[in-house]
């Protein structure tokens, strides 16, 4: 959504074109509308007020729908919703919703399911990780309920009869719109949920408003969703079968997509570029608005001593070289960081960061310096355990930070697990240094400083810094919220809570028959109803 225009809205009624699987001028339909992916890990759960994760998101757009989509190149268009309205002092939203989205069991979708759904996100009893989610989004008394301070009826949504459900922020926030297309956000069942309890997300027992149903889910294997005939807009979908494939190995993944068996599949590290003169036509390399990082634990009971010194952290990212591993480990386009928000989010403006711009050499200088000012040396070496997922890539990408901390004296100790197994040892602090990713819920920097906040779901390393707190709820109500933005970058440049490492591009291989893959949104957000086959 352009900013612009939603910021002068003062009373009005938005209206957006719907859009759907349109097939373009000259494009002929395959036979064959089936799509096979790959997934690297398994998706812990297919609930949208529990996922948490990337991969899994991808699956909840096709089995649920939000008030709005994003398009190909990341602008809202209507789900759920054909249109709002915006009260004059810009907190009041009111959100007329189609009468003909029904559920795949056949019930209609209404404006009762979206209150449900926003209320069982912010309930304490959920346990949901991304109740900070509905707190980020201004919505009325939602701080005070994840808190367990007030009761969960009393969040500021409504169902003001079955097609009209209004939201009540407590200040105007101009990207309010965009952060209604996350899955966490999404509408559920009532009935069902509460009939299924533990299983009401297995197959068979799922009950969603996507334009998918979930026929088959074989944890850390497979995935398989059909077209639901019930969605409003089945007559333009046209994938009518799709499976996801869990392959942990990427380079086995790339192999099987060699061999016919995906039509999508991310590239292996450093393989990029020899795929792109042998496949120019299937390799891609475009922008994804992903951070990844080395996460310190600094929490006080279960962080290491060591990390708790400023010294020894910025000697750890100080002595990261990362123009190495963009430019001889990745090769896909990637870019150096050293900071945390993706450089093209929307609005934001990179702050200066000093060490930024020193030679290598020098960051490896100013490491050793500050590692002995800490104590550590030949005689008191600094070890340390690295904690990741499984992933050839991560694994790459451990093994040259093992030697770059090696050369300025830390012994670090790579330790692999699988992804569930990674993410619950996060979640409980149970690491010493975690390899970490964060790809943006919406476009705009928010969506990444707020995980550094002493509030946010997501905030594993424990880092606490009260300005830090101060200049992101000042942020909520700024008319202006870029400075406050890069001061809160500067802030975590100089704390150093993780060690940033590169910004992502999406780097895959798609098969030149697939269209309507969304490779033009920052966000990669895709929506499988918007995909089809064409004929050779």
């Amino acid at each position: 959504m352009n900013k612009l225009l939603l910021s002068t809205i003062l009373s009005a009624s938005l209206a957006l074109p719907a859009v759907a699987a349109e097939v373009a001028a000259g494009d002929t339909l395959a036979e064959n509308q089936e799509y096979t992916y790959w997934l690297l890990d398994a998706i812990k759960s297919m609930d949208p007020q529990i996922n948490t994760d990337v991969e899994g998101s991808g699956i909840m757009r096709s089995l649920f729908e939000g008030l709005y989509n994003e398009d190909q190149v990341g602008n809202l268009v209507p789900g759920v919703a054909t249109s709002y309205e915006l009260s004059d002092d810009k907190t009041t939203y009111t959100f007329h919703l189609r009468d003909n989205a029904k559920w795949s069991n056949g019930d209609p979708v209404t404006a009762n399911d979206f209150v449900y759904a926003w209320k069982r996100l912010a309930d304490p009893a959920t346990a949901s990780e991304y109740a900070w989610y509905i707190e980020l989004m201004q919505i009325v008394n939602a701080s005070e309920i994840i808190a367990g301070e007030k009761p969960v009826d009393e969040l500021g949504v409504k169902a003001v009869d079955d097609h009209t459900f209004e939201v009540k922020i407590t200040a105007p926030l101009p990207y309010f719109p965009s952060m209604t297309t996350h899955a966490s956000v999404f509408p559920v069942n009532k009935a069902v949920v509460e009939a299924g309890g533990d299983k009401w997300t297995e197959p068979g027992n799922l009950v969603g408003n996507g334009a998918y149903v979930l026929k088959e889910h074989i944890l850390g294997e497979k995935v398989v969703m059909e077209r639901n005939p019930m969605y409003w807009d089945d007559a333009k979908t046209i994938i009518t079968k799709a499976t996801a494939l869990t392959i942990n190995d990427n380079n086995a993944a790339l192999t099987r997509y060699l061999a016919g068996e995906l039509d999508r599949v991310d590239i292996p590290a450093g393989q990029y570029p020899s795929l792109k003169e042998q496949y120019p036509d299937q390799a891609v390399s475009v922008p994804q608005s992903c951070s990844y990082i080395y996460m310190f634990n600094l929490d006080e009971a279960k962080g290491p001593a060591a990390l708790k010194d400023v010294r020894v952290r910025k000697a750890l990212s100080y002595a990261i070289d990362r123009d190495t591993i963009v430019d001889k480990i990745l090769q896909g386009g990637q870019a150096p960081s050293y900071n945390w928000t993706h450089a093209a989010t929307a609005g934001f403006e990179m702050p200066e960061i000093d060490y930024a711009s020193w030679p290598q050499e020098e960051k490896f200088a100013k490491a050793k310096e500050l590692l002995a000012e800490a104590g550590y040396g030949p005689d008191n070496p600094l070890k340390l355990t690295l904690n990741y997922n499984t992933s050839e890539n991560h694994k790459k990408i451990a093994i040259a930070i093992q030697q770059f901390w090696k050369s300025v004296g830390v012994e670090m100790t790579p330790n692999n697990m699988e992804w569930k197994v990674h993410t619950d040892k996060m979640q409980n602090q149970d690491f010493e240094v975690a390899r970490y990713a964060w790809c943006g819920d919406y476009n705009e920097a928010s969506t990444y400083l707020d995980l550094f906040t002493s509030y946010s779901g997501h905030n594993n390393g424990k880092f606490f810094n009260d300005r830090y707190d101060e200049l992101m709820k000042e942020s909520k109500t700024a008319a202006d919220p870029a400075p406050l933005y890069k001061e809160a970058e500067q802030i975590l440049a100089e704390n150093m809570p993780f060690a940033p490492i590169y910004q992502y591009t999406k780097v895959e291989m798609i098969k030149p028959d697939m269209r309507g893959m969304s490779v033009n949104n920052l966000m990669q957000n895709w929506y499988l109803k918007d995909m089809y086959r064409v004929a050779n």
